[in-house]
């Protein structure tokens, strides 16, 4: 896989608005900025970017509620924005940088894209793939996880004890 995290965690940078170019705390913020975008639009703030060559070629962010469409997740679009940017259907040079751990519908995406690799933020302990199994993902499918996790939770935090007030 020709990904330029290489699977590799680091703890973050000291100074958190800046980060080294093409680490993952990088493309993490960006898929952090997405999210800002959902939660500014009262949907459930998750956001995505897909990574190919060291290089962004989709963003996306939730849009269930905008669309009226339960499987508008910000994976899903973000899938969709990087095979029409690609040509094709497979991801398997890319990398997903997502917010919070996919779903069970997001992973199953992931494993017919043969995406490269995933890379989420913060765990999903009520809905995330990884309750059912990792043999959801295709078997050359790489993951990591906890890049920006607190700062992936928070946000998530912010928007539903706002929506419980």
């Amino acid at each position: 896989m020709k990904d330029p995290t290489s699977f590799v965690l680091r703890p973050p940078s000291p100074d958190m608005n800046t980060y080294p170019l093409f680490s993952p705390e990088y493309f993490m913020n960006e898929a952090l900025k997405e999210a800002q975008k959902a939660y500014d639009r009262d949907e459930v703030p998750v956001g995505a970017v897909v990574v190919c060559n060291r290089t962004i070629i989709a963003r996306a962010h939730n849009l269930t509620e905008t669309l009226n469409d339960v499987t508008a997740h910000a994976e899903m679009q973000a899938f969709t924005a990087a095979a029409g940017y690609l040509g094709g259907k497979y991801l398997d040079e890319c990398t997903l940088f997502v917010t919070l751990e996919p779903c069970v519908m997001c992973a199953g995406a992931s494993f017919w894209a043969q995406l490269g690799g995933i890379i989420y933020g913060t765990s999903d302990e009520k809905r995330g793939y990884s309750l059912a199994g990792n043999h959801l993902l295709h078997p050359k499918t790489q993951v990591a996880s906890g890049i920006l996790a607190e700062e992936c939770s928070l946000l998530l935090k912010s928007f539903f004890k706002n929506k419980r007030k």
